[in-house]
């Protein structure tokens, strides 16, 4: 029995759907580590996660067994076993799994046995739990593979240490979320080496994936809690960890240790490598956006640029009526700044003919809302139809304080996706001053400050007539945010918040658009999630309902 081992864990991008792809994928990082004993690859790997109800088609799965089969034959020739995460149907039923493959044949098979169920993940409606796992063996190594969920809880790693588990390999599919780096090693991974006293090795994906983004930020902790590996954040890597068996079991040699993003640079990436993805894999040719001098527009700039290089982004420039000439200087001066064409498209002649159209009926209720929706709307509309006619995927502006009241336009039928969507505005604001600083670490666009500051110190509002900001209704800035906060992702009452310092009239006004916009936000484009509770499938509100908290 070997006293070394040689681990490579593969820490890629996947698509979900494309089998031969993420296929290829292993393949090529079982070629990079022909000298391992072992190469991990994250969960669900080769259907892509999450597959949603794209893995309920039998025609899916029945793909995947047959791509799994070929890779296991491919483990006959020189070079590692692996390990690969796929969906499996045994006995009838759909599983969550990883198989090991080793000599030319599936050698086992283990099933996850926790499922998650809350946020973002609903496994539980797409796979059955399998039974308690007990480990692999390789190279007469006994091997504990906790899939995902399996060890956020107790129960499995206890299981596989007393059935034998020599060393924990967890392959995941874990999506980013503030602050989640942390939680992972310190909150779960080192209380489960500590607990069972096994080593733990940690492999997540990296990538984006519609609304949810992965960090990758794999890792190895050994018995003690002690960080042994830790591998970069928002890339792809391919790292080999070498292990040695003591008297007291086995421990991962110390290794590269990786420095994770900061905040806010964590936040910036993760815009970033989800809009990229979702723009390669959408088959657009690149990205289009509007620039109007704010700082949501002009953060949205940068990271299109970012994530697709300038030359693949273009941006347009809509004065009007309502618009101010240095907030349009502003804006051309991030357009240079950035290396992007920005064309100017005038909308008054379309706003006066639209007016002209509508005309005023008996009974029509003017207010600020009404007023400036016809011009919301033909920006949307104008912005849906060139982008449709590029080839481009229009990207969108509104942070998360726009769509908690209700002050974000529609996108009008456009293919559309928003970085900002689960960023409040203050939070913006801060991510666009960072930007001028620094080059994110997955970035493309240029150094230098490439945001005015005039659009810094502009404020949200000042670029057009503005929703209930304007309005005199609502607090401007963290104030807002901070209200915001309380009711979306501490689900605060009314009169705890006022507890806290804030005026009720303040707060009742809130949390009435916040409610009263239900509509507005099911029609607005996808974004990446970055907080606890983003607006989608974190937080799924009736969009008609009575209830207001006291």
């Amino acid at each position: 029995m070997p006293d070394t081992l040689k681990i490579t864990l593969a820490q890629l991008n996947q698509s979900v759907g494309d089998i031969p792809g993420n296929a290829a994928g292993v393949l090529a990082a079982r070629e990079q580590a022909k000298g391992s004993d072992l190469v991990v690859f994250p969960e669900l790997h080769l259907v892509g996660y999450p597959p949603e109800d794209l893995v309920l088609k039998p025609a899916l799965i029945e793909r995947a067994a047959a791509q799994l089969q070929q890779l296991a034959e491919a483990s006959a020739s020189e070079g590692p076993a692996m390990l690969v995460g796929s969906a499996f149907i045994l006995d009838g039923a759909l599983h969550n799994g990883v198989a090991l493959l080793d000599q030319g044949k599936v050698a086992a098979v283990r099933l996850k046995h926790e499922l998650p169920n809350y946020g973002t993940l609903d496994e539980m409606r797409l796979f059955q739990p399998g039974p308690l796992p007990e480990p692999v063996i390789l190279r007469g190594t006994m091997i504990g593979v906790p899939v995902g969920e399996d060890l956020w809880r107790v129960e499995v790693c206890r299981h596989l240490a007393d059935f034998g588990a020599e060393i924990l390999v967890s392959i995941n599919g874990s999506p980013y979320e503030m602050n989640k780096d942390a939680l992972r090693i310190e909150g779960v991974a080192k209380r489960r080496a500590v607990d069972t006293g096994l080593p733990l090795a940690y492999l997540n994906r990296v990538g984006g994936q519609d609304e949810l983004v992965f960090d990758g930020a794999s890792f190895v902790v050994n018995g003690d809690g002690s960080l042994a590996a830790q591998l970069r954040d928002w890339e792809e890597q391919v790292f080999e960890t070498r292990w040695t068996k003591t008297v007291r079991g086995w421990r991962c040699d110390r290794g590269t240790v990786e420095a994770l993003a900061a905040h806010p640079e964590d936040i910036y990436c993760a815009m970033v490598l989800a809009l990229r993805d979702y723009v390669n894999r959408g088959g657009f040719r690149g990205a289009l956006l509007a620039l109007d001098g704010g700082v949501a527009s002009a953060a949205c700039a940068a990271i299109a640029v970012d994530a697709l290089g300038p030359e693949r982004v273009r941006a347009v420039m809509m004065p009007s009526r309502s618009t101010a000439g240095a907030a349009l200087e502003d804006a051309a001066a991030c357009a240079s700044a950035l290396g992007i064409r920005c064309a100017p498209m005038p909308i008054d002649a379309a706003l006066e003919s639209m007016d002209a159209m509508l005309g005023q009926e008996d009974g029509d209720v003017p207010s600020s809302r009404t007023e400036e929706e016809p011009e919301r709307q033909l920006r949307a509309a104008a912005l849906a139809i060139l982008a449709g006619r590029r080839g481009s995927l229009l990207v969108t502006s509104s942070d998360k304080s726009d769509l908690g009241t209700g002050d974000a336009a529609l996108c009008a039928g456009a293919a559309a996706y928003n970085p900002l969507k689960d960023a409040y505005a203050s939070t913006v604001a801060a991510l666009a001053s960072w930007r001028n600083g620094h080059v994110p670490r997955i970035g493309l666009g240029p150094a230098g400050a490439v945001i005015p500051q005039a659009t810094l110190l502009r404020g949200r509002r000042d670029t057009a007539r503005g929703g209930p900001y304007g309005s005199g209704r609502l607090p401007e800035g963290e104030m807002l945010d901070a209200i915001l906060v309380g009711l979306v992702e501490n689900d605060k009452s009314v009169g705890q918040l006022v507890q806290e310092g804030f005026a009720r009239e303040t707060v009742r006004a809130v949390e009435d658009l916040l409610h009263s916009a239900e509509y507005r936000r099911r029609q607005s484009a996808p974004g990446v999630k970055l907080t606890s509770r983003n607006f989608g499938r974190d937080r799924r509100y009736p969009i008609t309902h009575a209830f207001r908290s006291e």
